[in-house]
């Protein structure tokens, strides 16, 4: 395994988890965009208020993409392992 291949790897792999948490990450951050601004406009400065809005919506985005990033997280490792004779 040649250095690059290593980097290619590396790469790959940050990719991936970037795809992966992408779609939870960008939701969090609209929700409390949105609840920040509510909060600010409403003059309501409770910790649970901004909280709750956010959990909700992760656990729905969750529930929704579930499918399409296991199969992105078994088409990586599938991909992975079949290529274990080449880099090695």
């Amino acid at each position: 395994m040649t250095p690059q291949d290593a980097v290619d790897l590396g790469r790959q792999a940050v990719t991936v988890a970037l795809m992966l948490a992408g779609p939870v990450l960008v939701t969090g951050l609209v929700v409390a965009l949105i609840v920040g601004l509510l909060q600010a406009v409403t003059q309501i400065q409770e910790q649970t208020v901004s909280f709750v809005p956010k959990l909700v919506a992760a656990v729905l985005v969750l529930s929704l993409t579930l499918p399409w990033l296991l199969d992105q997280m078994v088409q990586y490792s599938r991909d992975l392992i079949v290529n274990i004779p080449n880099t090695l």
